[in-house]
């Protein structure tokens, strides 16, 4: 009878720490959602790449500008002195008069000037990219930090089990040590295991602490007790489509640093156009001038008022420079040859990351298969190692490794779980396709 109660009790232990170490949690506890949202209105990072987007949204106006006409007015007024010799005779003689001029100039040929409004619309879809991709970059890493949480949860909660466990277990060799049914050995292998289990249980606490105030400085509120987990009947899915080459082809186009790569090698071509013509080739604006003087002196005639309107066609053209020019351009050319190579870099870099992240679905989803398979395995040792030390064919420490068998498999069970989820986020992450809906979906695989 004492040997069906205590195996009873232990299979009763067993599934209690198995949904903890599946992470059920309160039913108040902050969901992936909600974290994600608060992460986007107080992550100090994500809100600096708003405000640097909002900046580099100017940047296309800023280049239209250099385009449209610019209008001009200035006032001046001036004293002249008059010498006037008639003969023998001196007379001296001072005005004041006063000088307006409006001029309106519309440049019509200015190369140097389209080429940096084409650099500055470049800048501005650069500023579009990064923002979203520093979006992107917020939800993972609150994600992550959130399922740090999670794992660490479920391994302090895989670890008081295994505590109290081998708390029971230490509690029967004692017994069966005083009643002369075990060696002092097996108690003082008990014993050393609930130390080391000890010594696990505080480190556990320390890491849970250190990974809650990780999210809790994301989210920027302290967070509930306990977080919310994935549920125990939850189903991974495979990567949609489950072809690495189709996803690899989307990362190099739809990447968004390398589409914001792909800005900068633009900006870099047309930074090689700009020196060239600004250095090289003529200029042509139309300019239309009203003047006014007030008096008008003409002579030694004084008038009460001259106007005049003057519309012409300015036309520059440069000669010579020193020789600046030609190492301007070769500058130039070296840097549009960089930015194509950091472009290449980075489709490469958005290509490995994406076989990375699709690998380690699969490899995930295999795991996960595996460590299921174990757990039911390590529970049925468990259950028969139990059996065969009440009944005198298995010793305390056979025992003792069947339970940290037990244990060890759940916790690894649990964090790949988390892993493959975060793959999964990572693979659409590199494709450009996150969005906040994703992160929704793994949400509704947690515990409500």
């Amino acid at each position: 009878m004492p040997k069906k109660s205590r195996t009873s009790n232990f299979k009763f232990q067993s599934a209690a720490a198995t949904l903890l170490a599946l992470g059920m949690g309160s039913a108040f506890g902050l969901d992936l959602s909600t974290a994600a949202k608060d992460a986007l209105s107080h992550d100090a990072a994500f809100l600096a790449a708003r405000k640097k987007a909002e900046a580099d949204a100017t940047r296309a106006g800023q280049g239209r500008g250099l385009l449209l006409p610019t209008a001009t007015a200035t006032a001046s007024r001036a004293q002249t002195d008059f010498n006037v010799t008639n003969g023998s005779a001196l007379s001296y003689a001072n005005r004041l008069s006063t000088t307006y001029v409006v001029s309106l100039t519309q440049p019509i040929f200015r190369l140097e000037r389209l080429a940096t409004f084409n650099q500055e619309k470049e800048r501005s879809r650069a500023g579009e990219a990064n923002f979203a991709q520093a979006r992107i970059d917020a939800l993972l890493r609150v994600t992550q930090a959130y399922f740090d949480v999670l794992i660490a949860q479920d391994s302090l909660a895989s670890v008081d089990a295994e505590l109290k466990a081998i708390g029971e277990q230490l509690e029967s060799a004692k017994r069966n040590f005083e009643v002369g049914t075990a060696t002092i050995t097996d108690q003082q292998e008990a014993q050393a295991r609930f130390d080391l289990a000890t010594a696990k249980q505080i480190a556990a606490r320390n890491d849970l602490e250190v990974k809650r105030s990780a999210l809790s400085i994301l989210v920027g509120k302290a967070l509930p007790q306990r977080l919310l987990g994935l549920r125990n009947d939850v189903s991974l899915q495979s990567p949609e489509p489950l072809d690495v080459a189709k996803w690899i082809d989307q990362s190099r186009s739809a990447n968004l640093r390398v589409q914001a790569a792909q800005s900068a090698a633009e900006i870099a071509r047309y930074e090689v156009t700009r020196i060239t013509s600004a250095d090289n080739v003529p200029t042509l604006d139309l300019v239309a001038q009203k003047r006014r003087v007030d008096p008008f002196t003409l002579s030694s005639n004084v008038y009460p008022r001259a106007e005049t309107d003057v519309l012409s066609l300015e036309l520059s053209i440069p000669i010579f420079n020193g020789g600046i020019p030609l190492h301007r351009a070769r500058e130039a050319i070296a840097l549009r040859d960089k930015a194509s190579f950091d472009l290449e870099n980075e489709r490469r870099t958005a290509e490995q990351t994406t076989r990375t992240a699709f690998l380690g679905v699969l490899a995930g989803l295999s795991q996960v298969k595996a460590f299921e398979a174990a757990e039911k395995s390590s529970r049925l040792a468990l259950e028969s190692n139990l059996l065969g030390y009440e009944v005198g064919v298995r010793i305390n420490i056979d025992v003792l490794n069947a339970q940290q068998q037990l244990f060890t498999t759940q916790r690894d069970l649990s964090k790949a779980r988390y892993d493959t989820l975060l793959n999964s986020l990572r693979l659409k992450a590199a494709a450009g396709a996150l969005a906040d809906r994703d992160i929704d979906d793994v949400n509704g695989l947690l515990a409500k």
